[in-house]
């Protein structure tokens, strides 16, 4: 192939793949939508809690929830799953049973569980796909509330009922509420992942359009600075 038909060939692969970008993009940003609020959920309290949300890549999970008022942590980690500190590799390899997950520490007087569960099932996920999430496919990237307590699961299993009971979806929810067990907080590298890394192709393919949809359905709950779960000299 002479040099100007490789430059054409060049040119319109890169035509092509931007628009295929683009469009998912647009797929990810129009999956997101403000589903109404639980009408189950929890009074303020004076103590912290703790929430664990599965729904693919922890990544972009773990910057919706990094971006909310009133949450002071949300870790990426492993949790769901039989094998005590697991790496990613090994739970990358569907051989443990973990799924991707985040634990989120949250101050209940200034945002409910419900508010949670209101904002991860409008712009976190599509909670009818099993066992898969946008590109990632297998059981590490399952839907999952990890409920701590009594309360938390008579909040989480109301407000699913409620859900299906609107038809919000087109689909059967497959979010799974489990108990929560141990959760092993992922590797370094996977921390924060979406706020040191915000260019990155997935990330901007995927996780942003996530991000920027809290913005925009939930701006009372909105922080611009989030909350890191590497915390830096400068206290975030």
């Amino acid at each position: 192939m002479d040099r100007v038909a490789l430059k054409a060939l060049t040119v319109v692969v890169v035509v092509v793949g931007i628009a295929v970008l683009a469009s998912v993009a647009r797929t990810s940003a129009e999956t997101a939508r403000l589903l109404p609020a639980p009408a189950v959920d929890e009074a303020g309290k004076a103590t912290t809690e703790v929430a664990v949300f599965a729904g693919g890549c922890f990544w972009g999970v773990q910057g919706v929830f990094e971006h909310l008022k009133g949450v002071r942590r949300a870790v990426s980690g492993y949790s769901g799953g039989q094998v005590a500190n697991p790496d990613y590799d090994q739970v990358s390899s569907g051989s443990t049973g973990h799924a991707e997950s985040v634990s989120v520490t949250f101050d209940p007087a200034l945002i409910s569980y419900g508010k949670l569960l209101q904002i991860f099932f409008s712009v976190a996920l599509d909670p009818t796909q099993v066992d898969e999430q946008g590109p990632d496919r297998g059981t590490q990237y399952r839907s999952m509330l990890l409920v701590n307590g009594p309360d938390q699961e008579k909040i989480a299993r109301a407000y699913v009922a409620q859900l299906e009971a609107a038809h919000a979806f087109s689909r059967p929810i497959a979010t799974r509420i489990e108990s929560a067990g141990p959760f092993y907080p992922a590797e370094a590298y996977h921390q924060d992942y979406l706020a040191n890394h915000p260019d990155a192709p997935y990330i901007a393919i995927y996780d942003m359009p996530k991000v920027r949809a809290v913005q925009t359905l939930f701006p009372a709950n909105w922080r611009d600075e989030p909350a890191l779960a590497v915390r830096t000299a400068t206290g975030n």
